[in-house]
């Protein structure tokens, strides 16, 4: 590959995960620090990153094309633009990616995306450059400070995964449990509120895994440093996902009750209804033990919106035990949830399981499946209706004086009148739709 002149605009495209979103964001701010800025609306970027996921299938396959896409869009402008494969496409096919596709520069997985700008040094000299190193968190030490974000802005504390369930390449993509420091998050934390953030949202592969020491050195866990997180002047809100049944323990089901701070929101996925589909997924509960988890949740904070996240089309899941997932679905009555047909992870041991299911059988699933879900949705959303609530403005909206935010139970909320992004407004719930929900600006005072 030829040198190139240093690359003056970039482009960073996120898929996946909220922390994705959050690699995304921190690779863009380091960026940012070596004088590249964001390519505007429509123009094409000197450096494009694709932040890849692997979870869903043919993840790899969707990255080769993009890398299509963007060399030929290249090749037409007559220049080729540098392109940066990150995230967990990058950490599992590595040097793969660097054999199919020769205008790729650089391939970082997200443990390594710190030395970037390293990296990009050696592709502007026309060096391709490989890392796919694990380091425990090293990256974190290495990122630029939080200078400014969004209203509602994520905050990695845990990555990694130590669960293996059978259908999951996180484990072989972000690597075993590992906590960040305490007192880091809080610093974190507190340049996120001076940066603009009003509410703040915990991410980790299994976030409620996260443990630390806090500044008395006395050990803590996730409900531990969301207490004291809430003493932060000037957040507002704190959320926090994904985390794993097994790790949901009695301070964090307390803290939802006395933690005002702590949005009435809590997406906990169950993956399956039928307790041998479970064990063949190596997760830890059964559909009973997670429905008595949610009773105590529910008891700790009776207006608490629940999400989760369903897998159907498991290899040896039956008509009878699909039946089962639906069963659960009715009894919790979701606010919001995500479903996915099984699809094998190279790697993984599900991928090899005998009894995988037809795809015309997934898609017959998935399809009821996610018309109970929606039911549900939308009865949470209509039953919101008459509500009064503080909604944090994220964005404008469509129309002119519209304003887009979210509800305390992370519902899209939309509405006309004068606020400002960042303002938390109280709103008048008026109308529900499946996806969102009118609300009234009430004639009180911006928070």
């Amino acid at each position: 590959m030829k040198p190139t002149n240093s690359p003056k605009t970039y482009r960073v495209k996120s898929f996946g995960c909220q922390m994705n979103v959050y690699d995304g964001e921190r690779m863009a701010e380091m960026l940012g620090e070596q004088g590249i800025v964001p390519a505007p609306e429509g123009e094409d970027a000197d450096l494009v990153v694709l932040n890849t996921c692997h979870i869903r299938e043919k993840a790899a396959e969707k990255v080769y094309s993009d890398i299509g896409r963007i060399s030929k869009a290249g090749a037409e402008a007559g220049k080729q633009p540098l392109i940066a494969v990150a995230g967990c496409v990058a950490q599992a096919e590595g040097e793969e990616i660097m054999k199919r596709s020769p205008a790729v520069s650089m391939v970082v997985g997200p443990q390594a995306y710190h030395r970037l700008p390293e990296m990009l040094d050696k592709a502007v000299k026309g060096e391709r450059a490989t890392d796919t190193d694990m380091p425990a968190i090293a990256k974190f030490a290495a990122l630029p400070e939080r200078r400014r974000t969004n209203p509602a802005s994520f905050l990695t504390i845990q990555e990694g995964c130590d669960k293996f369930c059978t259908y999951c390449v996180v484990p072989y993509t972000r690597g075993a449990e590992i906590s960040r420091p305490y007192s880091d998050l809080v610093i974190e934390a507190k340049k996120l509120v001076d940066a603009g953030a009003k509410e703040i949202t915990l991410l980790g592969q299994n976030v409620s895994a996260w443990s630390g020491e806090n500044d008395k050195g006395h050990k803590v866990g996730l409900a531990g440093l969301i207490r004291d997180l809430a003493k932060v002047e000037g957040l507002a809100r704190i959320r926090y996902t994904t985390s794993h049944p097994a790790d949901m323990d009695d301070d964090l089901i307390a803290a939802h009750g006395d933690t005002p701070k702590l949005m009435p929101f809590l997406h906990l996925p169950v993956q399956a209804g039928s307790d041998r589909v479970l064990k063949a997924m190596n997760r830890s509960h059964t559909a009973e033990s997670y429905l008595r988890l949610l009773e105590r949740f529910r008891a700790a904070r009776a207006d608490l919106a629940l999400s989760g996240d369903f897998i159907v089309g498991f290899p040896g899941e039956s008509d009878a035990e699909f039946e089962e997932t639906l069963a659960l679905v009715d009894e919790v009555e979701y606010a919001q949830a995500f479903s996915f047909k099984y699809s094998p992870r190279p790697g993984t041991p599900a991928a090899t399981m005998d009894d995988q299911i037809a795809r015309e059988v997934m898609d017959e699933r998935l399809q009821r499946l996610q018309a109970a879900l929606n039911r549900d949705q939308m009865a949470f959303n209509h039953a919101s209706v008459g509500k009064t609530c503080e909604v944090l403005v994220e964005r404008k909206g469509k129309h002119p004086g519209q304003w887009l935010g979210k509800s305390p139970w992370l519902q899209s909320v939309w509405f006309e009148g004068d606020a400002a992004i960042g303002d938390l407004v109280q709103v008048e719930l008026v109308e529900a739709g499946p996806n969102s929900l009118a609300g009234k600006l009430c004639e009180m005072a911006v928070v």
